[in-house]
């Protein structure tokens, strides 16, 4: 588009500098004098009209790009024409167009509020929002482009100290969705009357003083420690259970042992016990003794039972 514009300027204003010179070079001569300032009158006539009237053209035509509507004026006053996309054509020097942008537009602000148990939180949110296609021409009589100023900003500032002021401190951080939602539908509720669209909002950041940081820090130091005391008191019970239940294990055994021991088995281990020190023995007396020597009877024959 601006392009064409610059070949119809070009052209137009081409040709009238052309008459204009013509005009300026013709030099009155002979008995027709007034006749030659005629002519010379014309073509500055003609150079100022194909001035005029390439102004005109170029500023008959324009172009509203994607993502933008067309608010048509007549004389500066809306005439409720909206223009979609594409290109268009007015009347020159009586109507004008204003574009205005119906895009997602991202809106970042600050509010600072106090919570239900009455500490000091600031907030950072952000709002995407846009306009409602049909009803850009209420949004310029009413606003022209300062919506933002005069609507957007005082509407997050009072929707989030309303609901803010629902939730204690701590339940802003656990809560964080329900907070959102409460805003953003406080912020709706008071956009849509100026047609004015609530697309999403997000709350980017949380901001608590000094003394209420040091105070959840504190409070999730002492939760931390009793989860520990828990645990440790859960690994003493069970390491209790399994000292009982092996001691229970080991009283079982010897029970056990106790009700299968025999004369028989007694006199059995005595044997062995005799044979096990007769292989270890070499053949040879000690050359020293402290005490009295013992000396196995290992053919002395078992006595019949």
């Amino acid at each position: 588009m601006g392009f064409l514009k610059l070949v119809v300027y070009i052209v137009g204003l081409g040709l009238a500098a052309v008459a204009f010179r013509r005009a300026l070079t013709i030099r009155p001569s002979g008995p027709g004098r007034s006749q030659v300032l005629g002519a010379n009158a014309a073509l500055l006539l003609a150079a100022l009209l194909i001035a005029v009237a390439t102004l005109g053209v170029a500023a008959s035509f324009g172009q509203v790009p994607a993502g933008y509507r067309g608010v048509v004026l007549r004389f500066g006053a809306p005439t409720g024409t909206i223009l979609p996309e594409g290109l268009y054509m007015v009347v020159p020097f009586i109507n004008a167009v204003e574009l205005l942008s119906v895009q997602v537009v991202a809106y970042e602000a600050v509010a600072e509020a106090a919570s239900r148990d009455l500490q000091d939180v600031r907030t950072k949110v952000t709002l995407n929002y846009s306009l409602d296609p049909n009803r850009v021409v209420d949004i310029y009589r009413q606003l022209r482009q300062d919506y933002e100023a005069r609507i957007i900003r005082p509407a997050i500032q009072e929707s989030v100290k309303a609901a803010t002021a629902r939730f204690t401190a701590e339940e802003l951080i656990t809560r964080r969705p329900e907070v959102r939602d409460a805003i953003q539908q406080n912020v709706s509720q008071r956009l849509v009357r100026f047609g004015l669209r609530d697309e999403a909002m997000s709350i980017t950041d949380f901001a608590f003083s000094k003394a209420f940081n040091e105070a959840i820090e504190a409070k999730v130091t002492a939760q931390q420690q009793v989860l520990k005391a828990e645990r440790d008191l859960q690994r003493v019970r069970l390491e209790a259970q399994q000292q009982i239940e092996q001691a229970r294990a080991q009283a079982e055994a010897l029970r056990i042992q106790k009700e299968n021991v025999t004369p028989q088995l007694v006199e059995l281990r005595r044997i062995e016990a005799e044979i096990r020190a007769i292989e270890k023995w070499n053949g040879q007396l000690p050359t020293y003794v402290a005490g009295p020597v013992p000396i196995l009877d290992v053919f002395r024959n078992p006595t019949p039972r």
